[in-house]
């Protein structure tokens, strides 16, 4: 192993031999390092004896789990269907567009934000939605991006 996962090793001998004990670890880890990369599951997997790929099963299946990086602000965009019939399409795109972020890409190069598409945040009355970190914004236009952007990138929101 190339790197060094020595600071997991505490939070590791407190769950060992404990049963049922892989969501709140991975949580854990998660908390500590602030994703989980492949390279710290495998550590995980051989320290705790869990087949590597149960630790990926669960990292994939729950959204909560993140294996790449992520931006210092997440925006959720909401695609229910309330959002969805009143242009959660556009106002993704105008992010995208705003955030200058590539089809592939849904973290920006500075690590300020990341873009991630929801199934509901549950303020249909508000459609379109999207949320950036605990601040929701509705009734959304894609002109209105830019200006909701900018009071997060120069510190305004934390």
């Amino acid at each position: 192993m190339e790197k060094d996962f020595s600071q997991l090793d505490t939070i590791l001998q407190a769950y060992q031999a404990k049963p049922g004990i892989l969501i709140p670890l991975l949580q854990e880890v998660q908390n500590l390092l602030g994703y989980l990369s492949k390279d710290a599951m495998r550590y995980i997997a051989e320290k705790m004896h869990i087949p590597v790929a149960d630790i990926y099963g669960v990292a994939t299946f729950y959204s909560m789990f993140k294996l790449k990086p992520q931006g210092r602000h997440i925006i959720r965009v909401c695609k229910g269907t309330a959002c969805h019939v009143s242009d959660a399409d556009g106002i993704k795109d105008a992010l995208r567009t705003a955030l200058r972020l590539q089809k592939d890409e849904d973290t920006t190069m500075d690590m300020k934000f990341t873009l991630v598409e929801v199934a509901c945040l549950g303020c249909c009355s508000l459609a379109p939605v999207i949320m950036i970190d605990d601040t929701t914004f509705g009734k959304l236009t894609p002109e209105a991006i830019p200006k909701i952007l900018e009071r997060f990138a120069f510190g305004e929101e934390k």
